[in-house]
C-alpha cells in the first residue's frame, strides 16, 4: 500500500474521528466515565492511535482492525467484563456495602434512560443479479440484539412467521426473503 500524502492522512484522520465519534459505544463510555477522568481524552487519542495503526500496517484485514480497536477499548476504558469482575471480587471480600452502592448507582443510570443508537447507512449495493433487494447477507456480532449487514450496524428485525420465507442454500446457510 502507498503511503498517505499529508492532504489524504487529513481526510483520513477526519474520517476516523467522525466514526469513532459517533460509535455508541464509544459515546457511551465517555459520557459515563468508562475512562476516568480524561474518558474525552482517551476517545481522541483515539483517534490518532487508529489512524497510525494503519498507516505503520500493510493490507490490514478487518478482524485485525477489530481485534486492535477491542484492545484499545479494553486497555483504555473500564468496560463491562472489568466492573463485573471487580464486583465480583467485592462480593468475595465480603464488601456487600461498595457492591449494593454501585447497583444502585447502576439502576439510576438505567432510570435516566438508555442511549439512543441508530442503524448506520449500508454503503450502496453491488449489482449483483444474484441477489435481490430484499435479500442482503448478515453477519451476526456476538452482541446481545444486534447484526451487521455490509459491515453497518442494524437493529434486529422482526417479522411475522408469515411474512417470511426460508430456503437453505447449497452451502448449508438458510436464506430468509420476506414475502412481498
Amino acid at each position: 500500500m502507498a503511503p498517505l500524502v499529508s492532504s489524504t492522512r487529513e481526510l483520513f484522520a477526519e474520517a476516523v474521528r467522525a466514526v469513532l465519534e459517533t460509535w455508541p459505544v464509544l459515546q457511551i463510555a465517555v459520557d459515563n466515565g468508562f475512562g476516568g477522568a480524561h474518558s474525552q481524552q482517551k476517545a481522541e487519542w483515539m483517534v490518532e492511535a487508529l489512524q497510525q495503526y494503519f498507516i505503520d500496517n500493510d493490507e490490514l484485514q478487518q478482524d485485525e482492525v477489530e481485534d486492535f480497536i477491542s484492545d484499545l477499548m479494553n486497555n483504555e476504558f473500564d468496560t463491562v467484563a472489568q466492573q463485573v469482575c471487580e464486583m465480583f471480587q467485592q462480593c468475595q471480600q465480603d464488601r456487600l456495602t461498595e457492591v449494593r452502592e454501585q447497583i444502585k448507582q447502576l439502576i439510576q443510570k438505567k432510570s435516566a434512560g438508555r442511549a439512543k443508537a441508530t442503524p448506520a447507512k449500508t454503503p450502496a449495493a453491488d449489482d449483483d443479479d444474484d441477489e435481490s433487494e430484499d435479500e442482503e447477507a448478515m453477519e451476526c456480532d456476538g452482541g446481545a440484539g444486534g447484526a451487521s449487514v455490509n459491515g453497518a450496524a442494524v437493529k434486529e428485525q422482526h417479522l411475522p412467521p408469515q411474512a417470511a420465507r426460508h430456503e437453505e442454500e447449497d452451502d448449508g446457510w438458510t436464506v430468509v426473503r420476506r414475502k412481498k
